[in-house]
């Protein structure tokens, strides 16, 4: 096949390819600060997949982009800004959200959305995580953990949030009461990069700045303060930057930015 963006290749560095949830489209966005949409429908190897359209972020290098749930906006992060832009794709607007009330951030790049549509967890500085509502893009709560948080993931339920530190240690939130129900050590992590849970619930990784991957059962990871992985993957030799399990939890795909190519699915 052609590459996705034959029709617009980026003028710079592509942060962000994402399939849109329901229709046939997959978006990039990336440092020229430019969010584009393609149509995929080409499998032939002659024809590049017709272009919808690309919307300008003036001034606004991309961090992230994401689709919401129901994939009706783009909520996109900038590399050195405390605002972001949601992008309404049924009228067609760019709204920016210049300041969240009650988040106190230098700058606002990492986030997540719940599975279930209804939550951002924007992750901040010094370890604090706060929890957006995607209706108003208002502040519900803050949580905290020790140290510096680097990734976290909602389980498919939207009902808990693994919170990955620098330091190494994972803490499962509850999302209703945000109490902290447990944390536990990812096994010989100097430093933790990027975590992800399986669509089915049944497995949390643990990528560190190691390369290592670790594979534990959720229900360990619940239990236990030191749990035994199932399964260490050593395939990387840079630090693991990007976890993800296939939707029927078959294959997990482990990958490192900081080399070419480093990309493994187990």
């Amino acid at each position: 096949c052609l590459p996705a963006n034959q029709e617009r290749f980026a003028n710079g560095k592509v942060v962000t390819v994402q399939f849109h949830p329901s229709a046939q489209v997959v978006m990039t966005a990336g440092h020229d600060r430019s969010v584009s949409l393609f149509q995929v429908k080409n499998f032939s190897h002659l024809k590049p997949n017709p272009r919808i359209q690309s919307i300008y972020l003036d001034s606004f290098p991309i961090y992230k982009a994401c689709f919401s749930v129901d994939g009706e906006q783009v909520i996109a992060t900038g590399t050195h800004h405390k605002m972001f832009f949601v992008y309404d794709m049924m009228s067609g607007s760019i709204i920016p959200i210049q300041k969240v009330r009650g988040v106190d951030e230098r700058f606002l790049r990492q986030f997540e959305l719940s599975p279930d549509g209804s939550l951002m967890l924007v992750t901040g500085t010094s370890g604090y995580l706060h929890l957006l509502s995607m209706k108003t893009k208002e502040l519900i709560s803050t949580m905290k953990v020790n140290g510096r948080s680097t990734a976290s993931a909602f389980t498919p339920d939207s009902s808990k949030i693994y919170s990955y530190s620098k330091e190494g240690e994972v803490f499962i939130w509850d999302v209703r009461s945000r109490k902290c129900l447990h944390k536990f050590e990812d096994e010989g992590s100097l430093e933790g990069k990027c975590i992800a849970v399986s669509k089915n619930n049944q497995y949390v990784a643990c990528g560190s700045a190691s390369g290592v991957v670790n594979l534990y059962t959720t229900d360990v990871c619940l239990k236990e303060d030191h749990p035994k992985p199932v399964k260490a993957i050593m395939n990387l030799v840079t630090s693991a930057t990007c976890v993800t399990f296939n939707p029927t939890t078959e294959i997990l795909a482990v990958a490192s930015r900081e080399a070419d190519e480093a990309v493994r699915l187990v």
